[in-house]
């Protein structure tokens, strides 16, 4: 059962699902631990005190049914045709998602991302509700220290005459897609749920596990379920 909010400001998590993966056929609902796979993240939401709803959007029957089974307080937006291909933005997805829910804020993650951890959560949440006069949007990244080039085989973060160790290279930060915080407002006004001045929250490698691929959800499960043993 969801544990009542304690901001008095209005956060609405949307996780939006599609039935159909290319890369990994039904991944969403895929077996992952004894249990769908879009349940882990949902759960670590409806632990979030500063959650005041969760909201999954999906083309999914599957989901749908399995959500109104299991989590029967939990809102569910059916997707318009128009805007169930693959290759349809996030983003205007999103903008359909906040037509029909009010929020003071949004806080958009993916069932792709099953170990992140609630704790996490409410870190980032609390992180922008403190530092919300100064920046509009946040968005989750992955720090990476390692020596990158380009496809012209320049160099982008390192001086190869310079032979510095990984761990001392200016970290670069990739966009993980674990977590966005934005305002309807803001995603209205310019198409985008990043910002134009956002805070960027790192979140480590291993939480941060996205699935894309076989490989990943073997390797995700894995290391799910040692963590959940040596807790």
């Amino acid at each position: 059962m969801m544990v009542e909010s304690k901001s008095s400001v209005k956060i609405v998590a949307l996780v939006p699902m599609r039935h159909h993966s290319v890369r990994v056929e039904g991944k969403n609902y895929r077996s992952f631990a004894g249990k769908p796979l879009y349940q882990h993240i949902v759960s670590s939401l409806l632990a979030c005190r500063l959650i005041s709803e969760v909201v999954i959007d999906t083309d999914s029957p599957r989901i749908s049914e399995d959500v109104s089974e299991n989590f029967p307080h939990i809102r569910l937006i059916d997707r318009p045709h128009h805007l169930r291909d693959g290759k349809v933005p996030m983003n205007e997805v999103l903008l359909h998602d906040v037509s029909q829910v009010d929020a003071d804020y949004y806080l958009q993650t993916h069932s792709t991302n099953p170990l992140l951890r609630t704790a996490t959560i409410s870190r980032a949440i609390q992180l922008f509700l403190d530092n919300c006069s100064t920046y509009d949007s946040l968005f989750s990244a992955t720090r990476l220290q390692v020596r990158l080039w380009d496809d012209q085989m320049r160099p982008v973060n390192h001086d190869p005459e310079i032979l510095l160790r990984t761990q001392d290279l200016p970290p670069i930060y990739e966009e993980n897609s674990c977590l966005y915080i934005f305002s309807k407002e803001n995603l209205v006004k310019r198409g985008n749920r990043i910002g134009k001045r956002p805070l960027l929250f790192e979140i480590n490698r291993l939480e941060a596990w996205d699935i894309d691929e076989e490989l990943d959800l073997e390797i995700a499960e894995y290391l799910h379920l040692k963590y959940r043993k040596e807790k």
